[in-house]
């Protein structure tokens, strides 16, 4: 441990010192709370070491695959100061410990710098703190940035602001590789700075994927370079409503640096009315017995047209978004105008349908799959397509979100070898108290009866904000911190993070540092935080 230091400071200091030395010895060293996510393992002790933001330095390891100018590692150098040294101005503070240096010294083994994060990217960090100097080291710059959050976590201010960090060793890495949540930007538009701002929230919980459900029924804000129509139309406003290109270069790029890959959602063949005031002749005409109603349906799946302008779309919805996945929806469609209409009949007559809608849509949704397959794409699908589909050899990943028992569902996908996001115990759009956190907590995502194999394709889950009530007014205290306690169930290890009793202090004590950190989570019980929001 450093030796305190105070003639430096003057003989005036002398008095003030001895009495926060007897503070000291009476209550001990604090250590800080924990981590949240949990890490796989993790020790620590109480001996702490002082921390100077003016003598704290991040360094490239000299075996590290990337060195100074590695974008994503730079910038993340550049964001972790502030939140390491919250109070610290730049000014010159007295303190009553020496101004040795201390080094952050991080080491990659693969220069990920340019690149986008993937579904395959190795998240594994070990970190070892120790006097003077912590080592982070990783296989991947992604892995890096999970341990400087890790780290950022582990500092600490005592009661008179000066900064500690104890002696810890990590090794750590996450349990499912997709962790996600769903922002819905159709139901009610969010500005980009709520959604970078979000993203950022999403780093500190290790989340992985922002699946971004940009489009549905009410409004397109999708700016189309191809398709322009669709926002100019469909949007709720085509100037102040939108996401041009350049929002979304700019989204894409803020997740990347925080190693977060953004997942586009163009969900049909319903969901889809907004579509409809841009692309004529894309929805299908209902009828109300011989006649039109004038009302339109899903996407009609019995034109050619539909499939050019689905190929048009896709291929630049593929070349915009770099993630190698694209969620394709599939979920809630009304068959009821479908019926209506006599061409559609037709056309079931023709295929052999029958009257079983379900195989019109299996159709259809294969025909898209096979668009974006052809873009080398691998498609996402909710649930109801699997439900839906005899021939699901074209299908790769299901997305469970229904209620009931939806483990059984999980175990038919993946008895059937497909693999399995699972959504349905974390949809947290509802308002509710946030007491009711344990119940995102207590979810156990592989507790039925399968193989090891089996269990292996349930790749992950996420959580589902849909918009029909939230906008930026709410969107952060309904996500957090309750999104954080489905982090750490998709992050860490379940035996260690069983007991809702024994995280609840350290998940107070994180929610504090959300709140610290600019975001405005909800408290989680009567009580209060060191640092209280301040507005921002």
């Amino acid at each position: 441990m450093e030796a305190a230091s105070f003639v430096t400071f003057g003989q005036y200091l002398r008095p003030n010192f001895y009495f926060l030395l007897l503070i000291f010895l009476q209550n001990g060293p604090p250590i800080v709370e924990g981590v949240w996510p949990l890490p796989q393992t993790f020790t620590s002790s109480i001996e702490r070491y002082p921390l100077s933001p003016e003598a704290f330095y991040f360094e490239y390891g000299s075996q590290s695959a990337a060195q100074q100018g590695c974008s994503v590692l730079d910038g993340a150098f550049m964001r972790y100061f502030p939140l390491l040294f919250p109070d610290y101005t730049g000014n010159g503070v007295l303190r009553l410990y020496g101004d040795k240096p201390f080094h952050l010294v991080v080491t990659v083994d693969r220069d990920d710098c340019e690149s986008y994060p993937h579904e395959d990217s190795s998240e594994r960090y070990n970190l070892s703190v120790s006097a003077r100097q912590a080592s982070l080291n990783a296989e991947t710059v992604w892995g890096a940035l999970r341990g400087l959050e890790t780290f950022s976590q582990l500092v600490y201010q005592d009661d008179f602001g000066s900064y500690f960090v104890n002696k810890t060793d990590i090794a750590d890495f996450p349990r499912f590789q997709f962790r996600g949540i769903l922002l819905d930007t159709s139901r009610h538009y969010l500005p980009v700075q709520t959604i970078l701002q979000t993203l950022d929230a999403m780093a500190y919980s290790k989340f992985n994927v922002f699946h971004w459900h940009i489009v549905d029924d009410p409004s397109f804000p999708y700016q189309s370079r191809t398709y322009p129509d669709l926002s100019s139309k469909g949007a709720f406003h085509p100037m102040t409503h939108i996401y041009t290109q350049s929002d979304v270069r700019r989204v894409i790029s803020h997740a990347r640096l925080w190693g977060i890959r953004v997942l586009p959602e163009f969900d049909s063949p319903g969901h889809t009315k907004s579509w409809g005031k841009g692309q004529s002749d894309l929805l299908t005409p209902c009828y109300k017995g011989s006649s039109l109603s004038g009302t339109f349906g899903p996407v009609n799946p019995i034109l050619p047209s539909t499939y050019q302008f689905m190929a048009t779309l896709f291929k630049e919805v593929s070349l915009v978004f770099p993630d190698s996945h694209i969620h394709l929806g599939g979920d809630e469609v009304n068959f009821s105008c479908w019926s209506s209409n006599p061409d559609v009949r037709a056309f079931m007559k023709k295929m052999g349908f029958g009257v079983d809608f379900t195989k019109l849509e299996a159709f259809y949704m294969e025909n898209i799959v096979n668009i974006t397959s052809a873009l080398n794409k691998t498609a996402i699908v909710w649930q109801d397509v699997f439900d839906y589909h005899e021939r699901r050899s074209s299908l790769s990943v299901v997305e469970v979100w229904k209620g009931g028992c939806y483990l059984c569902e999980v175990r038919r996908v993946v008895k059937a070898g497909l693999r399995v996001i699972l959504a349905s115990p974390w949809y947290l759009d509802q308002p509710g108290p946030t007491h009711n956190w344990a119940r995102f907590y207590t979810v156990w995502p592989l507790a039925f009866k399968g193989t090891e194999e089996q269990k292996k394709l349930v790749i992950g889950g996420e959580v589902c904000m849909w918009g029909e009530y939230v906008d930026a007014t709410n969107l952060t205290p309904r996500l957090w911190p309750r999104a954080s306690a489905a982090a750490e169930r998709l992050w860490s290890d379940e035996k260690q993070t069983s007991s809702v009793d024994k995280a609840f202090p350290r998940f107070q004590d994180f929610r504090c540092k959300l709140v610290r950190r600019g975001i405005r989570a909800e408290p989680l019980y009567v009580g209060h935080c060191k640092h209280e929001y301040q507005g921002r």
